[in-house]
């Protein structure tokens, strides 16, 4: 089975004037950290969707994919010495 990637760029948005210029799922206030971390809390997509009803399915994968993007390059983890 071969799915295609939601593109986050048509669903989070950088603006200054919205949450200090955090990156936020378009047309709402609703940032993406919240909800990589209410996923990463043990919700489910469905009940992110239900605390934030104007969150759609693809919103959250828009989110998990802007999130593996730009974990892409970024190396987190710091290597021995």
């Amino acid at each position: 089975m071969t799915t295609t990637r939601v593109r986050w760029q048509d669903h989070i948005e950088a603006s200054p004037d919205l949450h200090h210029g955090e990156p936020c799922i378009k047309g709402t206030r609703i940032p993406v950290k919240i909800i990589i971390g209410s996923l990463a809390d043990g919700m489910t997509p469905e009940e992110v969707i239900m605390a934030y009803p104007q969150l759609t399915n693809e919103d959250i994968l828009a989110a998990l994919s802007y999130a593996a993007d730009i974990l892409h390059d970024d190396i987190l983890i710091p290597v021995p010495a």
